[in-house]
């Protein structure tokens, strides 16, 4: 009966248990949470412990430095664990906004309204604490080239660093009042098929113009790209809105952390009389070797790693940065970078059969142009939200407050 239904509801309410992370202990519950929830989903690949972990440590995460994060876990009153959340928020980026805005993320829930309000609420609350009158979600305490979004279509296995989530996620984000703030386009590129004639005769175009040039990244002098991936990613980037110079420290950490799957034809650079001016980056998409590890990463699992990665188990790609400095934007760029990549990827390793470009939001049309200029194929799509804390308050869009580029 209809009484009945309520005081199930209500004793479901009463009877679950927040957890906030607070040590070692709680912090591995909040990594099973999705192991937990997705271990009969095939499609998803569990993160890396380690590299979640490393998120949340002011040590390794410089968005601390002018920031702070708090995690939580909820459990149902027999002891489950029913879901999880992350609430952030960085003072450079919040104050970008007419609202100071922070961010949630890492979120897990059931699919039970009581239980995804209770974490939002939670969010919410210690956002408000902070002194932010909005937040985004779900997004990453870091850049938007990871964790960023929540997936509305496309529900298919998950690159390294992309999120995945399970279909009614949406439903409830848009039932505490989550609106869409903007679209992320992922787009596959399929090897097997031929660009388009007129993209690489642009590309031959540019490569003709005095004054350019183009390198790949080369390990051995690592110190030397670092600075160029810099100066090139702070101009590019620097009118986009959850956009924060990276520094070289940064930079170097990633270098290392990424050592074992780096590929130094698979990063390159565009110069215009010696000067960087043009960037993309991509990496194997090291995913469909880490499905097979549940997010451990011990020693075992790295000669595992070694042993696949040497019979080619990695046949896609994922492009994580692709930018122009604004000066030599709409100026074919882009072509001439992709053509440097026909000789390392369609003639050297030809059993790569797929590149990921992700992600592209809605507020960039002319990147978008671009994909649509290779022929690239639909893949996945994201969406970031954005819950204003007063409700009277102008919804708000990506593009009336974010710059094309």
């Amino acid at each position: 009966t209809p009484h009945i239904l309520l005081l199930l509801t209500i004793q479901h309410c009463f009877r679950m248990k927040l957890i906030e992370v607070t040590d070692r202990k709680t912090e591995n519950t909040f990594l099973n949470v999705p192991r937990e929830l997705y271990k009969n989903d095939p499609n998803w690949v569990c993160p890396l412990d380690d590299e979640i972990r490393s998120i949340f440590d002011p040590g390794k995460n410089n968005y601390f430095n002018k920031g702070d994060a708090a995690r939580w876990i909820l459990k149902d009153g027999d002891g489950r664990l029913i879901g999880r959340i992350a609430a952030f928020y960085n003072e450079e980026k919040a104050n970008n906004y007419t609202q100071p805005t922070g961010g949630i993320g890492f979120f897990e829930c059931i699919n039970d309204k009581k239980s995804a309000f209770k974490l939002f609420d939670t969010g919410k609350k210690w956002l408000e604490d902070k002194g932010m009158e909005a937040m985004d979600g779900p997004v990453n305490f870091g850049e938007n080239d990871t964790y960023w979004g929540l997936l509305v279509e496309g529900f298919t296995q998950q690159a390294f660093g992309v999120n995945y989530n399970f279909p009614y996620y949406r439903d409830l984000f848009e039932a505490y009042g989550f609106k869409p703030f903007f679209e992320q386009t992922t787009k596959h590129l399929d090897l097997s098929k031929p660009f388009p004639e007129r993209f690489w005769k642009i590309a031959e175009w540019v490569m003709k113009k005095p004054g350019y040039s183009f390198e790949h990244f080369k390990s051995s002098e690592v110190e030397k790209y670092a600075g160029d991936i810099i100066k090139i990613y702070n101009e590019a980037w620097v009118n986009h809105e959850h956009f924060s110079p990276i520094d070289r420290q940064t930079i170097m950490r990633q270098f290392e952390t990424a050592k074992p799957i780096l590929e130094d034809e698979y990063i390159w650079f565009a110069y215009y009389e010696g000067e960087p001016i043009g960037l993309l980056v991509m990496f194997p998409d090291v995913n469909q070797i880490f499905k097979y590890f549940n997010g451990k990463l011990n020693f075992i699992n790295k000669l595992r790693f070694l042993y696949l990665k040497k019979r080619k188990k990695m046949d896609r790609t994922r492009i994580t940065i692709l930018g122009v400095s604004p000066k030599f934007q709409k100026s074919g760029i882009e072509s001439a970078i992709f053509w440097h990549l026909r000789e390392p990827v369609l003639q050297k390793r030809k059993y790569i059969k797929e590149i990921e470009i992700s992600w592209v939001g809605d507020f960039n049309p002319r990147m978008m142009s671009l994909l649509e200029a290779m022929n690239a194929k639909p893949g996945k799509k994201h969406v970031t939200f954005r819950k204003l804390f007063n409700d009277d308050a102008e919804e708000q869009k990506a593009e009336k407050v974010m710059p094309e580029g």
